[in-house]
């Protein structure tokens, strides 16, 4: 807490607070009863994130940026509390149809918005680039993929993923996306989505991208892969029928193996 910008230890002096270790970002959560605190590398993401969070303000629930600094190389970010549970709450888990309704009014709410002047574009060219960025500096965890992507199987290896990637790009379906579409990013309070968090990825982007997401997120969240708990008799395809589209299998597989590269 020592190295806190002076303009944010003014608002959290004397705050209660405890360390959030959901999620693999790899930045310091660091919650209070009314705000969060997030500290990571500086790059400049940081800036670009806290300029579409601002924008969204007043569109959907999301946080609300109170103070930013950047200090020493890290941006710290301090922003309101999103109220709520987790749609991965064990209440919403043991209440599948209850908790796909809530994710599909979630998607609804993205798709709704007007992305004409979204000072954030997060496309296949975007994402592209920023894969091959990863592959070529060696910056691709091969500890956290699904087992079937490389190997045997799969693809020799990152830069064989990312030209396949290259020349099978899909069709584009630009909406305003979440970037990050997992069980533990949308928030519900009172029946109702109460926010969206995690926004580093957000922007105008294909539908499916966060659809890929998280239709993965149901399954592992229902699989126990996350959890020591298995929901049995779950179908994560159930997503499709309360999005009322017919899925595009194909969409899935690409926007989850560039997944693989992040």
């Amino acid at each position: 807490m020592n190295n806190i910008p002076d303009s944010i230890k003014k608002i959290i002096a004397g705050k209660s607070y405890k360390l959030d270790n959901i999620g693999m970002s790899g930045s310091k959560i660091i919650v209070f009863d009314d705000m969060v605190l997030k500290i990571e590398k500086y790059s400049e993401n940081f800036l670009k994130t806290i300029e579409v969070m601002e924008w969204l303000n007043n569109k959907i629930p999301v946080p609300k940026v109170i103070c930013y600094e950047i200090k020493d190389d890290y941006g710290y970010l301090l922003m309101s509390k999103i109220t709520g549970n987790m749609a991965c709450d064990e209440f919403f888990l043991e209440n599948p149809n209850e908790l796909l309704k809530l994710l599909a009014s979630a998607f609804r709410m993205l798709w709704k918005l007007d992305i004409s002047d979204c000072p954030r574009i997060r496309d296949i060219n975007t994402e592209l680039c920023e894969a091959k960025y990863r592959v070529e500096n060696d910056l691709v965890d091969l500890d956290n993929v699904e087992p079937e992507t490389f190997g045997i199987n799969g693809f020799e290896n990152p830069m064989k993923l990312l030209k396949w990637l290259e020349e099978n790009k899909p069709s584009y379906e630009p909406v305003f996306s979440h970037g990050d579409f997992c069980l533990p990013n949308i928030f519900i309070e009172r029946e109702k989505i109460s926010g969206f968090i995690d926004l580093g990825d957000a922007g105008v982007g294909d539908k499916w991208r966060d659809i890929a997401l998280c239709y993965r997120s149901l399954k592992n969240n229902f699989n126990g892969t996350y959890g020591n708990k298995k929901y049995l008799d779950f179908d994560p395809n159930l997503l499709f029928e309360y999005l009322d589209i017919e899925p595009d299998y194909n969409k899935l597989k690409y926007y989850l193996l560039l997944d693989e590269l992040f």
